[in-house]
C-alpha cells in the first residue's frame, strides 16, 4: 500500500516471485526515477540507475518511521550482471537449470550459486532476449566467468550504449530526468491507468484521457554518419524548432546515424522529414518508430 501511493504501476498486481517496471513521479507528474520492483521472499528489491539511487533511497527511507518496514541500500553488497542475445536462454540453462532459463518476462527465478542465491529476471537492454542476475558482490566475478564459459562474450559500456539506442530504450540521466512528464518517455509498461491514487496521478491521467503530451520520445534516422551531441536541435521543413536530441550513435547494423529525440506532437508521424542541426551544420533526417532494430526480444 505504501509503495502503491508513490509509483505509477499497480503493486496490487505484483505477486511473489514477479517483477514490474515503475516510475517514481513528483506531484507534477514528472519523472524522478525509473525503477524495477522485484518481489522476493525477503521483501521488495528496488533496482534503479546510479543517477537516481540517492533520490529513491531518500524518498522511500523517510517514511520508515510511519510504516512497518525497513529500507536498506544494497548497492555495495549486490551486483547486477546482464546477459543479452538470442542464445541467452541456452547459456542460462548451462550455468543454472531449465527453471532459470524458462523464467517468464514478468517472473523471478531464484537459483543457488556458490554459498548464496542469485535472483534472475528476464529483461532486455538491447532489443535481444536477455536475463539480469542479482548476486552477492563476492560471487559476481565467478558468475561472470561461468557465463563466459557457457559461451558469452564480455562487452563494454560503449557497445551497451549502441545496443540501447538501437533498441530505443531511454535511460535516466541521459534521455529522462525531472524535466520530463512520465507520459513523454514511452514508459507505457511502467504506468497503470486503472489503479487508485498515487503521487502525480492527476496530471498523468489527464494527459492520457483528455489530450496528449506536447512532445514525446521518438527516433530519427540520418543518412550521413555523423556524431551528434546531446541537445542538438531538430528543425521542421519550415525551420521551426520542434525537438532536440537526447542520445545518438552510429548504428553498425543500420550503417547510419540514429538518435533518440523529443519531438513535438505534430511531427511524430513516421516518415516526417526534418533536419538536425549539429555543430552549425544541418543534416536531413527522417522520423521513425522505435525501436530502430527489432531483435529477438520482439520476434521470438
Amino acid at each position: 500500500m505504501f509503495l502503491n501511493g508513490l509509483i505509477t504501476n499497480d503493486m496490487k498486481t505484483l505477486g511473489l516471485n514477479s517483477w514490474m517496471p515503475a516510475v517514481f513521479p513528483n506531484v507534477q507528474g514528472r519523472l524522478i526515477a525509473a525503477v524495477r520492483i522485484i518481489y522476493r521472499e525477503d521483501g521488495f528489491l528496488i533496482d534503479t540507475e546510479h543517477a537516481s539511487l540517492e533520490t529513491v533511497a531518500k524518498l522511500v527511507g523517510r517514511f520508515t518511521l510511519a510504516g512497518d518496514f525497513q529500507v536498506r541500500d544494497l548497492s555495495s553488497e549486490t551486483a547486477m550482471l546482464s546477459l543479452q542475445g538470442r542464445a541467452a536462454a541456452d547459456m542460462v540453462r548451462q550455468v543454472f537449470d531449465e527453471t532459470a532459463a524458462s523464467v517468464g518476462r514478468a517472473g523471478v527465478a531464484t537459483a543457488q550459486f556458490e554459498n548464496g542465491k542469485v535472483t534472475i529476471i528476464r529483461a532486455t537492454h538491447s532489443g535481444e532476449d536477455g536475463f539480469d542476475f542479482f548476486v552477492d558482490t563476492d560471487a559476481a566475478e565467478h558468475l561472470r566467468n561461468s557465463l563466459i564459459g557457457a559461451g558469452a562474450s564480455p562487452f563494454g559500456d560503449e557497445t551497451a550504449e549502441v545496443l540501447r539506442i538501437e533498441a530505443g530504450i531511454p535511460r535516466f540521466g541521459i534521455d529522462m530526468d525531472e524535466t520530463k512528464v512520465v507520459t513523454e518517455t514511452n514508459l507505457d509498461d511502467a504506468v497503470s491507468f486503472t489503479k487508485g491514487c498515487y503521487l502525480g496521478q492527476e496530471i498523468i491521467a489527464r494527459i492520457k484521457y483528455r489530450g496528449h503530451v506536447a512532445k514525446k520520445l521518438t527516433g530519427v534516422l540520418l543518412e550521413p554518419k555523423v556524431a551528434l551531441e546531446s541537445g542538438a536541435k531538430i528543425l521542421s521543413h519550415d525551420k521551426k524548432e520542434i525537438g532536440s536530441v537526447s542520445s545518438a550513435t552510429i548504428s553498425p547494423r543500420l550503417k547510419q546515424t540514429i538518435a533518440l529525440v523529443y519531438m513535438k506532437y505534430d511531427y511524430l508521424a513516421p516518415g516526417t522529414k526534418v533536419k538536425v542541426v549539429s555543430a552549425e551544420n544541418e543534416y536531413p533526417a527522417t522520423v521513425t518508430e522505435l525501436p530502430f532494430v527489432r531483435g529477438s526480444w520482439y520476434t521470438d
